[in-house]
């Protein structure tokens, strides 16, 4: 069997494995959160820039985005302006799914019943996406 070696000399980006070996999480969806996770900081986040950088388009975009969300790999935060509307949506991005404790029982990445659980892991990057 051949061995594949990669050189890495710069311009790469070290993540946790625990979503590239979710056996839960399509392809589509480890590498929207790969690519986010590799995203500098002061990148402008939003579904259409995120677009241009894939050949998937918005759609695909928002469909990965609502995977990541429905695992726990990311929590959206709508945010209201001023005058009452919708401003813009801030996503926490989670290396591991975000667990949440139900009726006692934990479960990572989706809620039993409607409820969500309480309390706040370290493994997160806030962006802010817009739509």
């Amino acid at each position: 069997m051949p061995v594949f070696r990669v050189e890495k000399n710069s311009n790469y980006t070290t993540m946790c494995n625990y979503h590239l070996r979710d056996q839960g999480l399509s392809l589509k969806g480890k590498g929207l959160l790969s690519m986010l996770l590799s995203l500098p900081d002061t990148w402008n986040y939003s579904v259409r820039g995120l677009s241009s950088i894939t050949p998937d388009g918005v759609d695909g975009v928002l469909t990965a985005l609502k995977e990541l969300e429905r695992l726990g790999y990311l929590e959206r935060n709508q945010q209201r302006e001023s005058n009452g509307r919708m401003g813009r949506a801030e996503y926490v991005i989670y290396e591991m799914p975000r667990k949440k404790a139900v009726f006692g029982i934990t479960v990572y990445g989706k809620a039993v019943y409607g409820k969500s659980g309480y309390g706040h892991t370290g493994y997160g990057k806030s962006r802010a996406i817009k739509y």
